[in-house]
């Protein structure tokens, strides 16, 4: 008995590592896309290279993954429940990804520690937070080149990158942003 837990848990430990490696090109990817000066307005469409594919496990299970949302303009929200500009941005994502055909959004809690689903869970019980909340496995934010959050990554139809913005963002900017992309 004692050897299946040890192959699970090192089964385990190389998803973390792959999952951690994604993560690490899909932000690099990004970050390339969004040249220095190019954060303030959408990248054109011939500039916009595309995200690496995105598996991410959900806060109570499954498996979100981009692909299935190809078709859609994308917004990938990196945040932690004990962000306080998290906490101001959370509203306004809420009511567009509810009021918003074409668009999905995800949240990706970059919480860590003991405790870490509950604690999510709790933030997405309180906020009525209605898009999919995922984790992106055992990493802290500044490995994979993140200085802070919230961070989130504006994908096209097709899968691009068209814009990352750092910080919190206004409600009235995502949905600016989202419907150029929407009218592509």
């Amino acid at each position: 008995m004692g050897q299946g837990v040890g192959v699970r848990a090192m089964k385990r430990e190389r998803w973390v590592r792959v999952g951690f490696g994604v993560l690490c090109v899909v932000v690099l990817v990004a970050a390339q896309a969004l040249r220095p000066g190019m954060s303030g307005r959408i990248v054109p469409v011939s500039e916009r290279r595309a995200m690496p594919p995105l598996e991410l496990t959900q806060l109570g299970g499954g498996t979100w993954r981009l692909a299935e949302h190809r078709g859609d303009v994308v917004l990938v929200n990196y945040w932690a429940t004990w962000c306080q500009p998290c906490w101001e941005e959370t509203p306004g994502l809420i009511r567009l990804a509810q009021g918003t055909k074409g668009l999905a959004v995800v949240g990706i809690s970059l919480d860590e520690g003991e405790g870490v689903q509950a604690k999510v869970a709790k933030f997405v019980r309180e906020f009525g937070v209605p898009y999919p909340v995922a984790f992106p496995g055992k990493m802290s934010q500044m490995a994979y080149g993140m200085t802070g959050v919230p961070v989130t990554i504006l994908l096209d139809k097709q899968g691009r990158v068209a814009k990352m913005y750092e910080g919190a963002v206004r409600e009235r900017d995502f949905k600016k942003d989202v419907g150029v992309l929407l009218g592509e």
